[in-house]
């Protein structure tokens, strides 16, 4: 399918612009501000529904200006990416601000967007769910040219300009006070004005395995975990909401972190302990998480 496509769309491209990855990092000084952190959703807009509910009646017992951060990944893999990008370019929920950061798989989707011939890879992690996501009909096999052709053309037509707009301005990363947002991780022993946007977008375990001093706490997605992590220096929120059904947040400058999850009761997270920096051990809200090695899960 890859050479069929290939072939394809080298007949098509005659010249393809570069895809623009000079993406805002953003900083602001909002330390009276409650912040809920939202993980990867990955096309299912039933269970950020849910979360947003929930999120939603937490505020309820605060007066503090209220901020929702989303971490990226919003397409590919669930069923209705379009919806939720949708969703993502209206208003937020009543009584909040929102800031979209930048996953790895929107930065793949406008790069096949912009660039077709060079970023096949997209179709391959959770593309062409979004691809059908839009109406389009995308065959199970496809054995022509032809029908290769139509279902592109359609799918091209069918975004509209307000997602290409979201997709170019979703930020790198936050900074707000302590804590730094951001979809992937960084790399340990980088400043962060030095961090990399393919780590930031990408990384896994230079980040999760190695101890992380860059002065704040990290909260990030990318990384499916079985449920939220909370440890001296990161917090993570992806748990793997396309097959767990499980959609994940946590709540940030209004006492202990609450675990917000789209399919429980919300639970406070005790204060922890500073632990040494050699070990940085992780402290789970429940089970033991799995960990997920390949580079494409994410």
């Amino acid at each position: 399918m890859r050479r069929l496509l290939g072939n394809l769309l080298k007949a098509l491209t005659a010249s393809a612009p570069a895809v623009n990855d000079g993406r805002a990092r953003l900083e602001f000084d909002l330390a009276d501000t409650i912040v809920y952190a939202i993980g990867d959703v990955h096309g299912c807009m039933e269970q950020l529904r849910k979360l947003e509910a929930m999120i939603a009646e937490d505020a309820k017992a605060f007066e503090a200006p209220k901020l929702i951060v989303m971490l990226g990944d919003y397409v590919d893999r669930g069923p209705q990416s379009a919806e939720v990008l949708d969703h993502l370019t209206m208003p937020p929920p009543a009584g909040f601000k929102r800031i979209c950061l930048a996953g790895n798989h929107e930065v793949a989707m406008l790069g096949f967007l912009e660039d077709p011939l060079n970023n096949l890879d997209w179709l391959s992690f959770g593309g062409l769910e979004t691809i059908r996501s839009y109406g389009v009909d995308v065959p199970e096999e496809m054995n022509s040219r032809g029908e290769l052709k139509a279902v592109l053309d359609e799918f091209f037509e069918c975004v509209p300009a307000s997602h290409r707009r979201f997709l170019k301005m979703t930020a790198m990363s936050l900074v707000l006070g302590e804590y730094l947002f951001v979809h992937a991780g960084v790399r340990p022993g980088v400043p962060l004005a030095d961090q990399a946007a393919a780590d930031m977008l990408w990384i896994r375990n230079d980040f999760l395995r190695a101890p992380v001093d860059i002065g704040y706490t990290v909260v990030h997605g990318h990384t499916p975990v079985d449920e939220p992590e909370i440890a001296p220096s990161r917090i993570s929120v992806d748990t793997g909401v396309y097959h767990s059904r499980r959609l994940s947040a946590v709540r940030l400058n209004a006492g202990p972190p609450k675990v917000f999850m789209s399919d429980r009761v919300p639970q406070v997270v005790p204060p922890l302990e500073a632990a040494p920096v050699e070990a940085a051990p992780v402290v789970p809200i429940g089970k033991a998480p799995r960990r997920r090695a390949s580079r494409r899960t994410g």
